[in-house]
């Protein structure tokens, strides 16, 4: 299994002899509904595209994971597999092939791998957004996905995972509370999903972030302090942080393979 992070949330998991792309923004501008003085996220370079993407997998439909512009330039024949709202965005798009998951659904591609959508994310008052549950069918390996470090207790009848994408730094606005919750939150997903390796998303890598809201974000945690939580309370999951760009092979034990 190998994994390339392209940035912030975007990600090329090679699972099951298929390649998928995760909450791609590759290209441009990241703006939400157009209030660039809210919020602009800006690339000090285009990523390139992908080749030979087999299925596309978004998790939210807000901007930061079903971004239109990248979008655009994907072939429209992809499979996409997309929660419900980001199923409306690539269907107004003209993508062809889009899968709707609900909580607890589950699309199988090609009898190789298995997607599972878990509630995710809390978007506004009401929406609950998905993460995801990849299984590769041969191997059994696991990979779980979630953007903002909300974790539904539903996961607990998935333990163990091999692998574990989420935040590790909290991000917080004022009388708004937290919107990406990492430390105490991952740390809790570790000790019900008792992952080999972790790795954090949601990370600027080689982007920055301007606007009104960045000057009133306050960060807290960083990948350090998280070692040393889950040293404190003697897990042994390993913390990754790769470069932006780099495609590299997850280093899972060998029993994982017969799970």
């Amino acid at each position: 299994m190998f994994l390339t992070w392209l940035d912030s949330n975007s990600w090329l998991l090679e699972i099951g002899g298929k390649r998928i792309l995760i909450d791609p923004w590759l290209v441009g501008s990241l703006i939400f509904s157009n209030l660039d003085w809210l919020f602009k996220g800006l690339r000090s370079q285009n990523r390139p595209i992908p080749d030979n993407i087999d299925l596309i997998l978004l998790s939210q439909g807000l901007e930061d994971h079903t971004h239109p512009p990248t979008l655009k330039l994907l072939d429209r024949s992809i499979k996409v597999v997309a929660s419900p709202n980001a199923a409306k965005v690539v269907q107004q798009l003209g993508y062809s092939q889009v899968t709707t998951l609900a909580h607890g659904e589950t699309f199988t591609f090609n009898n190789q791998v298995e997607i599972k959508a878990f509630p995710g994310s809390r978007v506004g008052l009401t929406l609950v957004e998905n993460s995801y549950l990849l299984k590769e069918l041969d191997s059994g390996l696991t990979v779980y996905y979630e953007p903002h470090g909300y974790h539904s207790t539903q996961l607990k009848q998935a333990a163990p995972v091999d692998v574990v994408i989420t935040p590790f730094v909290d991000l917080t606005l004022p009388l708004l509370g937290s919107f990406i919750k990492g430390g105490n939150s991952a740390l809790e997903v570790v000790k019900w999903l008792q992952p080999q390796v972790i790795l954090p998303t949601a990370a600027g890598g080689d982007v920055v972030f301007e606007g009104l809201i960045t000057k009133l974000l306050q960060s807290k945690g960083s990948a350090e302090e998280f070692r040393s939580l889950l040293e404190k309370n003697n897990l042994s999951t390993r913390v990754l942080e790769p470069k932006p760009g780099d495609r590299f092979e997850l280093p899972l034990e060998k029993r994982a393979l017969t799970i």
